[in-house]
């Protein structure tokens, strides 16, 4: 590992910054990094060699896809969804302030998409649809702007070996996960840890059907009934987590 940063409790915002333009920089010249968000600390790249490291690193199936690194301005550009569901997860983001994913359709003719490699997009997205992750903290949204700003999109998942749960601190992370990245930041300890193991909830829009249950889950579930009489389904196999 080139780099890892200790800052033990979240900088003001002038730092985060710069450390996510450090990791930017980094993913731009095809390094991987570990960086810290509420949910969970994620590993991420944005190339094909890259995407394999991660991949390898954290002994997952490329049947299981990464999730790109988003906010609400990436997702009504590139998601495929109707206004009113636009609406519902800017709602969401303003009055209950939680972190989630958002399962759509995407445009795959998208000026940032088409920028992306074919092998990191097929290993990003599954059946036409891309996972994007919203609201996990200060990090994660300055890696969001700048991936907007760079037109660079960047990829990834937990930082932890598949199966295993996340990981709310650099230290806990598996030895072989950490050795995969370039550059790592150190927050300390993520604001939803958790003895679960949980990270974000990620939620198919098109149905509102639960891929994962995550962090804060029945309080992210209470805002869509309120917000938009939205009841989320739950089903077996999402229970069985």
């Amino acid at each position: 590992m080139d780099t890892e940063t200790f800052r033990g409790t979240t900088p003001p915002s002038e730092q985060v910054r710069a450390d996510a333009e450090a990791v930017m920089d980094a993913l731009q010249r095809g390094g991987v990094a570990i960086v810290p968000l509420t949910v969970a600390y994620a590993i991420v790249g944005a190339t094909p060699d890259a995407i394999r490291r991660i991949f390898d690193a954290k002994q997952r199936s490329y049947d299981k896809p990464s999730g790109m690194f988003a906010n609400i301005t990436l997702s009504d550009a590139i998601h495929v969804l109707e206004p009113d569901k636009q609406r519902i997860a800017r709602r969401l983001l303003a009055e209950v302030g939680l972190p989630f994913s958002i399962v759509a359709p995407f445009r795959q003719d998208h000026p940032l998409i088409a920028k992306v490699d074919d092998f990191v997009l097929a290993s990003s997205s599954l059946a036409g649809t891309l996972d994007m992750l919203l609201n996990a903290g200060p990090f994660h949204d300055a890696m969001a702007d700048l991936a907007l700003e760079r037109s660079h999109l960047v990829f990834g998942s937990s930082a932890n070996t598949s199966l295993t749960g996340s990981k709310y601190t650099l230290a806990d992370i598996d030895p072989a996960v950490r050795a995969a990245a370039d550059i790592a930041f150190d927050y300390g300890r993520s604001k939803y840890a958790n003895d679960q193991g949980r990270s974000s909830t990620i939620i198919d829009f098109r149905d509102w059907t639960v891929v994962r249950i995550g962090v804060e889950y029945a309080a992210l579930a209470a805002g869509f009934k309120d917000i938009a009489g939205v009841d989320l389904i739950i089903t077996e196999r999402t229970a069985g987590q």
